[in-house]
């Protein structure tokens, strides 16, 4: 069982690391680092390969060229707490198993996430799911107002039905998306890297963005070399299409290129980002 030990990760088994006002994330179990990948890459046993910088650049290899299922051999259990709404979104990511926190068999406790003022914006004219520029200071305590007072209101109504012995599973309906809940959340490596490509793009929503930064670290600290493959080739990476390749080649030759309308801004937003040019 040498290979599902990892000294760094040991030493943050059972740490909370808060997220948002009320929020963790915990990692409870792990099997497996850096040297799990090579050995399963290389179908053998003993120690792995001859050094750490074979071992780095078969990683990096397998991750370059999409050979993923060394990277499976690698499994986390976290703990999370986040609001609903950001479980909502969590779980479409299918790949992983995960136990949450039943309001039909507990009573909820009332804690909710409220935004920082400094969080609160416009809906943004350009991403009909995300958010623009801020909003002014008496539209941000306005804001907060309001959501605080529905929240207050909820759990009263929600505390008021449990007292009178309503069955949890009707009392907790009108309580709302803000409210905190919990999960056990088991994924493997591989699969951990794709939520992490999306819900650390800069798309994301800021909140779910927070918990991956956090994750993000902890797998560093599982599989180093890994996850510095996958920062380089994924996260700081850019993939360009064949009609995008066509344009790159274009322009390098001194040409203006060849590409109109939207796949022309996508492809100018690529380039200016920096990316891999």
């Amino acid at each position: 069982m040498a290979h599902c030990v990892v000294p760094e990760a040991e030493a943050v088994l059972d740490r909370e690391y808060r997220v948002l006002d009320k929020g963790f994330v915990r990692l409870v179990d792990y099997c497996g680092g850096d040297a799990r990948i090579v050995q399963a890459a290389r179908v053998s046993y003993g120690e792995g390969t001859k050094t750490v910088r074979e071992d780095a650049a078969l990683i990096d290899y397998l991750l370059r060229n999409g050979h993923t299922s060394p990277f499976e051999q690698v499994v986390f259990t976290f703990h999370i707490k986040m609001p609903i709404f950001v479980a909502r979104q969590w779980v479409r990511h299918r790949t992983a198993r995960l136990n949450e926190m039943s309001g039909r068999y507990s009573v909820m406790r009332n804690e909710f996430y409220l935004p920082e003022p400094e969080d609160v914006s416009l809906q943004s004219a350009s991403n009909r799911q995300g958010r623009g520029e801020a909003a002014s200071a008496p539209a941000v305590a306005r804001a907060l107002g309001a959501l605080k007072k529905g929240q207050d209101e909820a759990y009263a109504g929600y505390d008021s039905l449990i007292a009178e012995g309503i069955a949890r599973e009707l009392a907790r309906i009108n309580l709302p998306l803000s409210l905190y809940t919990e999960m056990y959340w088991q994924i493997d490596l591989h699969n951990l890297f794709h939520f992490l490509k999306l819900r650390l793009d800069g798309h994301a929503q800021r909140e779910i963005r927070e918990y991956a930064a956090i994750l993000l670290d902890i797998a560093r600290k599982t599989a180093p070399l890994a996850v510095g493959a996958f920062e380089n080739h994924t996260l700081k990476g850019v993939r360009f299409s064949g009609a995008e390749m066509e344009e790159l080649r274009e322009r390098l030759s001194g040409g203006h290129g060849k590409l109109t309308g939207k796949d022309r801004e996508r492809f100018n937003a690529k380039v200016d980002r920096g990316e891999q040019l």
